[in-house]
């Protein structure tokens, strides 16, 4: 099943905060991405119910394998492409938004490719 752009930064977003943090809860996302209680409420219950993630008895979320796949794979590509940008001459800020915004769609075979270019450069 192919999980949504939505869904991969949402995941991301957990795996940022647990090693920033240690462990997270659903107000730190709600902090961390700017959305409401209840559509991290939601998201989170249908992470949990498809098992992406577990809920601790206190509230603490952990990504499960399946979970911490995908947000491994978007957090490799988001700092590879950020890390590109900035090579071509991209500021900071505009790259990490631009990363952002492609990290979702693009094939791995292509993400590969770029990956080896800018490790050359």
């Amino acid at each position: 099943m192919k999980i949504l752009e939505s869904g991969e930064n949402y995941l991301e977003t957990i795996l940022m905060l647990s090693q920033k943090k240690g462990e997270v809860r659903s107000i730190d996302i709600v902090n961390e991405m700017n959305f409401s209680k209840p559509s991290v409420s939601v998201a989170m219950k249908h992470f949990r119910e498809d098992g992406y993630i577990t809920v601790d008895e206190n509230g603490y979320i952990s990504l499960t394998e399946k979970g911490m796949a995908i947000a491994q794979k978007i957090y490799e590509r988001h700092t590879v492409l950020t890390t590109c940008l900035m090579k071509l001459g991209v500021s900071e800020e505009v790259a990490k938004r631009d990363a952002c915004l492609i990290e979702h769609d693009l094939s791995d075979e292509t993400f590969e490719k770029i990956k080896e270019a800018c490790a050359r450069f």
